[in-house]
């Protein structure tokens, strides 16, 4: 037994306090502090960054200041890393001896696809990508009332576009329709539309459910396009389908059926398409102030094929078969008794390869080759009242008695590089390369026939780079050299646009761009010693986007140089210009289930081409055009309602006359036309949402443009006096549509209901 007295307690308890003592002064004077800031490049505080002494344990994370601070027994040279979520990460060197450190980091934003700004100035985009946030998705050109599920007509609901009934194509912002051009997977489509009817405007040849993809430039494209004077509609063709697919369709006007069939490897695919349009029945119901001698019908064919590569990449080809007929009867304007009897047969085949590779180390390459072929056979013929072939002697009537034959062919083949540069900055370089062949044999009423032939060697070289400087400042700069042996004249075209992002979701953009395009064909028939026409664009917008809202407000001008006059020679001395305002609003989300846009342009444009006597607000533009798209599904019905108002202010128009005595052309005379005002209506029944075991799923579609049958009239046809003035007005004051859809193998129903809740 031990025994331990009060002093010898108090003793040891002494000497072990003395050694804890020592050893705590020795370990706290053993650690040395590590301390400082994280900021990044704009001297924000970068709260909740993490720093770590590499291959230790110690470290620390910033507090709300942005400050840091532990204590490390370590000794010697170290690595210091500091890391934030969206910024670069940082190493740091460092020594530590017996003082303390204190370290201040300014970390660089990391740039990412997700996060960064894009360019937006003229450029609405439309895709079915997952991250996109995109203004339309495919589905919007088939569920937009009384468009019909033409992708220009829906494209006419978006600010730039002018609602112009009586000619095919897309009028923006001061531009004829000529100067829009539509590209599929890189290439040129030579013949968009069905060919022209006179003071009918055509439908474009394509169907929506092709495309992934749609961007609608109103100016400031990319370099990697050309010819396009004022806008471009680039489309970019689905890859594989999801699953295989068979489809069955009949409506009021034609019939269809079609396949895709997915390889069980889901590596491959195929499909074909086939459409017959006949209106004889609907014609018979609905009439139209034509009187038709031939019933308008089209065939319709297509086929595809597309492959994946063990690269990734993916070849895709595409061809479609196009024959239709028409002919129609309308009185002549020259004469009360005669009648103008017009006559066109068309052929039309178009094919277009294209493959997409990874190269490795950054590259990508796009391959592009398109060959079409398109052949018209038109006639006009002045008939008595009879409907038999007649000459009168006079030369303004009999002029328009002739046939023409026409074939235009256009082979095409491009080649775009890409290389990542740094981060997701990328370099774009490639060239192309067309062969443009255009034969037309004219024959008038004295059997005389001309023959006219246009060849073209067009080449081109562009480069582009995306620079992504932060994920708030971004920059687009690239350049054109292009050549054409029939002008036998180059032209190198600038681009230049650049984003700012202004705060969450919202960005400013800039652009800058010179674009050339070739006179139409029909003027260089006449003279080919023309130049390159030519206009400048200038752009400011700004853009708040999410996925539920967007808010986009635009100004532009345009200054055009060497237009095409036809007077006193044909020359390039027409000049002009446009500029305005565009306002876009669209909003999914304030009231539940209902989906909606606005669009709203002004515009102000003159221009001195063909044979104006000076400049002049084009027959084609209005000054103010706003359209309303709504978008309603009423699940307990399982029906979808679609309505789309468009409004435009009067378009001016014009009876230029060529005056004998100053030889020149003036106006004999002139006004403005009544403004345009309709309300397009469709509505979708999808039965079978809801039935979880169905095989056969259907939608049932039925439409009407005009509802509220406005007196629409686009403007003035003279005679050849100017006595007679005759108004141009749609063929029928409405259009009227039924359909049903059928699909076997994938459920498309749900597509219509999501892209509206």
């Amino acid at each position: 037994m031990f025994v331990f007295s009060k002093r010898k307690l108090t003793m040891q308890k002494a000497f072990i306090s003395s050694i804890f003592f020592l050893l705590s002064s020795t370990i706290c004077f053993s650690q040395i502090k590590i301390s400082g800031t994280v900021k990044d490049n704009r001297n924000h505080i970068l709260a909740g960054s993490t720093i770590t002494l590499k291959t230790t344990y110690d470290g620390a994370i910033t507090d709300s200041t942005g400050s840091f601070s532990f204590k490390t027994f370590e000794k010697g040279d170290f690595i210091l890393e500091i890391k934030s979520i969206g910024y670069k990460t940082v190493e740091q060197k460092i020594t530590i001896g017996k003082d303390p450190i204190n370290l201040d980091f300014l970390l660089k934003e990391e740039v990412n696809e997700l996060k960064a700004v894009t360019v937006t100035a003229g450029t609405f985009e439309a895709s079915d990508r997952k991250k996109a946030v995109t203004v339309l998705n495919s589905l919007d050109i088939y569920t937009t009332g009384g468009a019909n599920a033409d992708i220009t007509a829906t494209v006419k609901t978006l600010p730039g576009a002018q609602q112009v009934g009586e000619q095919e194509g897309l009028f923006v912002r001061g531009g004829a329709g000529y100067e829009t051009k539509q590209f599929i997977d890189g290439t040129l489509v030579n013949n968009p539309y069905y060919t022209s009817v006179p003071d009918l405007a055509q439908r474009g040849r394509f169907a929506p459910n092709l495309f992934k993809g749609t961007v609608f430039t109103t100016g400031g494209y990319s370099a990697l396009y050309g010819e396009a004077l004022s806008a471009a509609l680039i489309l970019e063709s689905i890859d594989l389908p999801d699953k295989s697919e068979a489809t069955a369709s009949i409506s009021t006007v034609f019939v269809g059926t079609g396949l895709q069939q997915l390889a069980k490897n889901k590596k491959s695919s195929y499909g074909f398409n086939y459409g017959y349009t006949n209106v004889y029945p609907y014609f018979q119901i609905v009439k139209q102030t034509p009187d038709y001698f031939k019933v308008p019908q089209f065939h319709n064919a297509d086929f595809n094929f597309r492959v994946k590569t063990k690269k990734g990449g993916i070849i895709k080809y595409y061809t479609t078969f196009a024959h239709n007929s028409l002919g129609l009867r309308r009185p002549n304007i020259d004469s009360l008794t005669l009648k103008n009897a017009f006559g066109l047969t068309n052929t039309n085949w178009y094919n277009n390869l294209s493959w997409r590779e990874n190269l490795g180390n950054g590259w990508k390459m796009n391959l592009g080759l398109s060959y079409s072929t398109n052949k018209d056979d038109i006639s006009n013929q002045i008939q008595n009242q009879n409907n038999q072939y007649v000459t009168t002697g006079l030369f303004y009537i009999d002029s328009t008695n002739f046939t023409l034959n026409s074939k235009q062919d256009l082979s095409q083949i491009k080649a775009v590089f890409e290389k990542k540069i740094t981060g997701i900055s990328v370099l774009r370089f490639g060239g192309e390369y067309w062969y443009a062949y255009s034969k037309n044999i004219y024959g008038n009423a004295a059997g005389v026939n001309y023959t006219s032939v246009l060849q073209d060697h067009f080449k081109a070289a562009f480069a582009e780079a995306d620079l992504y400087i932060t994920n708030n400042i971004a920059a687009k700069i690239g350049g054109r050299l292009e050549h054409s042996s029939l002008l036998n004249q180059a032209n190198i075209a600038p681009r230049i646009s650049f984003a700012y992002k202004t705060g969450k979701d919202a960005q400013m953009s800039l652009a800058y761009g010179t674009f050339y395009q070739k006179p139409e064909n029909i003027q260089l028939f006449y003279n080919t010693n023309l130049n390159y026409t030519k206009a400048t664009h200038y752009i400011i917008n700004y853009q708040k986007m999410n996925r539920d809202y967007t808010f986009r407000v635009e100004a532009f001008y345009k200054k055009y140089d060497n237009l095409v006059k036809t007077f006193p020679t044909y020359n390039n001395s027409g000049s002009g210009y446009a500029q305005g305002v565009e306002l876009f609003w669209r909003d999914k989300k304030t009231i539940k289930g209902f989906d909606y846009w606005v669009s709203y342009s002004y515009l102000d444009t003159k221009r001195d081409y063909l044979n104006y006597p000076q400049q002049l607000q084009p027959s084609f533009a209005a000054g103010h055009t706003f359209s309303l798209v709504t978008k309603k599904f009423i699940l307990p019905i399982k029906t979808g309602f679609n309505f789309t108002y468009t409004y435009a202010t009067g378009r001016p128009y014009y009876d230029i006359m060529y005056n004998t005595s100053s030889s020149k052309f003036v106006i004999a005379d002139q006004g403005t036309a009544k403004p345009y005002s309709a309300l397009g209506f469709s509505m979708n029944y999808v039965p079978s949402v809801g039935k979880t075991n169905a095989k056969t799923f259907w939608v049932f579609v039925a439409s009407v443009t005009n509802v509220l049958n406005n007196n629409l009239i686009y403007g003035y046809n003279y005679s050849y006096n100017g006595k007679n003035k005759e108004a141009i007005t749609p063929a029928a004051p409405q259009f009227f549509f039924i359909g049903v859809f059928l699909s076997w193998g994938v459920d498309r129903t749900q597509d219509a209901i999501n892209n509206n809740l």
